[in-house]
């Protein structure tokens, strides 16, 4: 819950918008601020302050406990033009609501913490629990120091300025108990040689994030970041308490060596859905219960089937078993209690790819939620040209695999493999990356590696052995409808989007589909519609669609849309010359009913109103 406090007519206007922009998360006190501020801070994850800061400072001074613990004030001046998060950043989410803030009122979210303003994600901001010396390797990471970055498994972690360790974990021996019925994973050497440049060797005195499920001894110079990387399963008698549970989740994680904090979930079986111990013991760790019918359980191959849980609940296996559907491997068999038995499934990680449509090219029609996805990737791959236009927001230390013209099938596999590495991927093309880009050539990779164990993306060992990348295409305004906005409303009814690239697909192939638009009367828009090379496709088309149009039909180029140079030429079928076309443009052509009205390019909807 979000609490809004403001004093001043000003004020009130301006915590109603936030309010009616987020319906449901806000809850707004009235009264003197000296009032309402410790109610809110008792009641609310984040407070929005409608007052001066210095004011805001003076009042939450008594109140200030631990930074894990405060909710995120953030102060918004009378006027409403500036967010400032004043407590609370990271760990408190502040610079995300003062971002939030912003967006609603038109204002500027001032942030003001050392990692964000070197654009540096905050190590205690990236959703995992994190333990250790959090100031001190923030700032060697922000002078610039060697900080490395030693992991047993590559996670799909944002850019950091660090150097991969050369660490080798000897399988099931490295991970002692933990490892139990674990097969040997990738290797820390293996992880790091495909991650990056500059693998070094381990320095015990130097800087050190170190991601890993396993307890280690706490130093003044090392991060512990705990990966999502455990799930228990359990198994209980009817009324086993909660206390009985947890001692035991416990005692069979101190064992093994093994951090509760990476603990996702405790699954089970459907039968045990609603067991009173089994719900209390998720809350209180605010673990998630995730529950399986016990068909789906009796078919997972475990190592410990038993007679008991097959006659109780109709599967020989609970703990062990939902502990394999919920994760990949097993990495501590099942321990019993009196009335409880747990086992531990450990998830490996998997790789992330987001394949991202830059639109037409203007910073302006970059969607936010590309600029989000390439600030998230650790791994940037594109077109030199492509990249070169967003580098000024990738994040310090992100790595970029660039190429020039051509190559998309080269492009799209390197993407790949650095996804089956376990790396967050970013490939960058433009407009939309599902219209004539680079999302069809990387998920098409991805089924055939998935189909070659892997092999075909460079020899990467898919994360759990299943080929699972977690893949997502950000759409982007595709040149078709950057075109189009210039022109008017060319696409205002039903339209088709050719290429007359025929350096992949057949001619005949095209000529066909350009027909088959001419026929049915589409609005048709050319990609590829020319270039030296290929000087005579576009002659060719329109020919087919001069069977088909009036002679008077609008037609238009529209060249560079959104870039410098652009140039908008507006013509008619009769007055066409392909020669002012190339590769840089494209190719507009009504369809009978496309008129130009006051000087813009319309096709109607055909409304009932319209034709009165």
């Amino acid at each position: 819950m979000i609490g809004l406090i403001a004093v001043t007519a000003a004020g009130r206007v301006a915590a109603a918008r936030l309010a009616a922009g987020w319906p449901g998360e806000t809850r707004s006190y009235d009264g003197p601020a000296a009032r309402s501020l410790p109610r809110a801070w008792t009641e609310c994850d984040g407070i929005v302050c409608f007052l001066a800061a210095g004011a805001v400072i003076r009042l939450i001074a008594p109140l200030l406990g631990s930074k894990h613990a405060d909710p995120a004030v953030v102060c918004v001046d009378e006027a409403a033009r500036f967010a400032v998060p004043l407590i609370g950043g990271h760990a408190g989410g502040g610079n995300t609501l003062g971002s939030r803030i912003a967006q609603v009122l038109g204002a500027e979210a001032v942030i003001t913490t050392a990692s964000d303003a070197a654009g540096l994600p905050g190590l205690d901001d990236l959703g995992w629990p994190v333990e250790g010396a959090i100031a001190a390797v923030t700032r060697a990471l922000l002078d610039g120091a060697q900080v490395t970055l030693d992991s047993d498994e590559t996670w799909p972690l944002p850019p950091l300025p660090v150097t991969p360790v050369l660490r080798r974990v000897a399988g099931d021996s490295a991970r002692g108990d933990a490892a139990g019925a674990d097969g040997p994973g990738r290797s820390g050497a293996e992880t790091a040689a495909g991650s990056a440049d500059g693998v070094v060797a381990a320095d015990p005195g130097g800087y050190r994030i170190l991601v890993t499920d396993r307890i280690t001894a706490a130093d003044g110079r090392t991060v512990v970041l705990r990966p999502p990387s455990l799930v228990i399963g359990v198994g209980a008698s009817k009324n086993a308490g909660a206390a009985e549970v947890l001692g035991l989740i416990d005692e069979t994680l101190g064992r093994a060596g093994l951090s509760a904090a990476s603990v996702t979930a405790l699954a089970t079986v459907d039968a045990k859905a609603a067991e009173p111990g089994l719900v209390a013991a998720a809350a209180q760790r605010g673990w998630a219960l995730i529950t399986y019918p016990a068909a789906r359980l009796a078919a997972v191959p475990v190592p410990n089937p038993g007679e008991a849980a097959l006659a109780a609940v109709g599967t020989p296996s609970v703990a062990e078993a939902a502990a394999l559907a919920s994760a990949d491997v097993l990495a501590v068999q099942k321990r019993k209690s009196a009335m409880a038995t747990v086992a531990v499934g450990r998830i490996r990680p998997r790789g992330r790819l987001a394949v991202i449509g830059l639109g037409p090219g203007a910073r302006d029609l970059l969607p936010p939620r590309a600029v989000a996805e390439l600030r998230r990737a650790s791994v940037v791959v594109g077109l030199s040209q492509y990249v070169d236009q967003v580098r000024d927001l990738l994040r310090p230390g992100t790595h970029v695999l660039e190429s020039g013209l051509g190559a998309e099938q080269e492009r799209a596999a390197a993407a790949v493999a650095q996804a089956w590495l376990g790396h967050a991927v970013a490939l960058v093309c433009s407009g939309d990356a599902g219209v004539y880009a680079m999302a069809s050539p990387a998920l098409l990779h991805i089924g055939s590696d998935t189909a070659a164990g892997g092999a075909a993306a460079g020899g990467a060992d898919p994360a759990g052995g299943d080929g699972d990348i977690e893949v997502v295409v950000v759409p982007g305004i595709t040149a078709s409808l950057a075109a189009a906005a210039l022109l008017g409303a060319p696409l205002g009814h039903d339209h088709a989007v050719i290429s007359l690239s025929d350096l992949h697909t057949p001619w005949a192939v095209i000529e066909r589909r350009v027909r088959a638009a001419a026929e049915a009367d589409y609005v048709t828009v050319f990609y590829n519609p020319r270039s030296e090379g290929r000087p005579w496709q576009l002659g060719a088309a329109l020919a087919v669609l001069a069977a088909h149009r009036p002679a008077q039909t609008p037609a238009a180029i529209v060249r560079n849309a959104s870039r410098p140079g652009q140039g908008v030429m507006l013509t008619t079928m009769a007055g066409f010359d392909p020669r002012a076309v190339d590769m840089l443009s494209l190719v507009i052509v009504g369809a009978s009913t496309t008129r130009v009205v006051a000087g813009r390019m319309v096709t109607p909807r055909g409304y009932a109103w319209q034709q009165r």
